[in-house]
């Protein structure tokens, strides 16, 4: 007996394999709306990338030692002496804001096709979900190099959290684990980055993937009004759609080595709580969050921004019972349609001038400096040629990061 036969008789005696062969079979077999295509690849590109984190992170967990002492020494270790450490060490750096820009365009994607409505209400909840665990893996990860850049970034952002209303003072002690930013912060971090984040969006992944597989991808026909795909008109998920993904998924690999060889991340200098680097930014993904609070000052203005900022998640996560439109082709849904684009421009928007502000820049061949809220003010001759407001740090946000003496 071939050791197959042998396999397949061991499991035909103990489970009913006849049926979960036929829900394999079934799954496989499943048609997809006409209509998809290479924008239908971002969901599997994100699932892909989070398996490519979970592995890279437990490769360079084995090395790794979260404290203020040894947190920095063991990157460099990773990337100098272990064999290929600088690799995995890279491809974990970039697949996280890879991952997250993936996420981010499969909700773009399925808010323009209007398929969060009816009956995949849950499968968008789920999905806004994963959506802030995502992002939350890249706040707490970035701490975790223990160098200048991260251990300030972390600074400000924390800081961000004493805004908060009644318990603003309480929530920032808990996040950090003390009045400051130490040992007992990276700890915190690293506990929630490599063991409750991991578990929760993995649970998170298994329901979002059973509500999608159970109600399949959305059509463009109104609600209740959705045909079953004939099997003439349907695309095959496999092998059609499964081929669409792998070519998707090969390039993004050749992204990700191409990425670590030509533009790798530095491990910088270590953390040091007395030196102040100049012009601390968070990551690209909470550049607006980051510019908008800026415009919000005087007694309330703190608690205006965090409001601000808590109602594009708040609108994600409750849309599709806001949108009662049975429509779901964009060209029938001018209202939200335009919400979605608005929001999407005046992201770019606030994100773009997060990015410039507080730099000298070069337009046209003059100079100028981009101020606190991104306002541009002509140079002449390397000084400023009227005074700037905001750039002074008595308009800078609390916590925010200033050259040290």
């Amino acid at each position: 007996m071939s050791l197959k036969n042998g396999i397949t008789n061991f499991l035909d005696s103990r489970y009913d394999m006849e049926t979960a062969g036929g829900f394999l079979k079934k799954q496989l077999g499943k048609r997809l709306p006409p209509h998809t295509g290479w924008l239908h690849v971002f969901g599997s590109l994100s699932l892909f990338l989070f398996i490519s984190q979970t592995i890279t992170g437990i490769l360079l967990l084995m090395y790794y030692r979260p404290t203020p002492d040894e947190a920095h020494k063991s990157i460099q270790f990773i990337t100098a002496e272990v064999h290929f450490g600088w690799l995995y060490r890279q491809v974990h750096a970039w697949g996280a804001s890879l991952m997250i820009l993936m996420v981010v365009l499969h909700m773009i994607r399925t808010y323009f096709c209007g398929a969060y409505k009816k009956p995949r209400e849950l499968t968008w909840v789920t999905g806004v979900f994963i959506f802030i665990v995502t992002i939350t893996f890249g706040f707490t990860g970035y701490l975790l190099p223990w160098n200048q850049i991260s251990f300030w970034a972390t600074t400000v952002g924390t800081e961000s959290a004493n805004k908060v209303p009644y318990i603003g003072g309480w929530l920032r002690y808990f996040i950090r684990g003390g009045d400051v930013v130490t040992g007992e912060t990276l700890s915190r971090f690293f506990v929630v980055h490599v063991i409750i984040l991991p578990w929760l969006l993995t649970g998170l992944l298994v329901v979002h993937l059973f509500l999608m597989r159970a109600t399949n991808l959305a059509t463009l026909e109104p609600v209740d009004e959705e045909k079953p795909l004939e099997p003439k008109y349907g695309i095959p998920f496999f092998p059609v759609h499964v081929c669409k993904e792998s070519v998707v998924v090969m390039l993004m690999i050749a992204v990700l080595v191409t990425l670590a060889v030509v533009s790798p991340w530095e491990i910088g200098e270590p953390a040091n709580p007395l030196l102040t680097p100049e012009h601390i930014k968070p990551e690209w993904y909470f550049l607006p969050s980051y510019q908008l609070l800026k415009y919000f000052e005087g007694p309330y203005g703190a608690f205006m921004g965090i409001i601000a900022c808590s109602v594009p998640f708040a609108l994600l996560l409750f849309w599709p019972f806001l949108d009662r439109s049975k429509y779901r082709h964009p060209r029938q849904r001018p209202v939200a349609v335009s919400v979605g684009l608005i929001g999407l421009v005046g992201a770019l928007i606030l994100g773009t001038l997060g990015h410039f502000s507080e730099t000298n820049q070069t337009f046209f061949g003059q100079r100028y400096h981009i101020d606190h809220y991104g306002r541009p003010h002509r140079l002449e001759g390397g000084v400023q040629s009227e005074t700037v407001p905001g750039a002074d740090s008595a308009h800078a946000p609390s916590g925010d990061a200033k050259p040290s003496h």
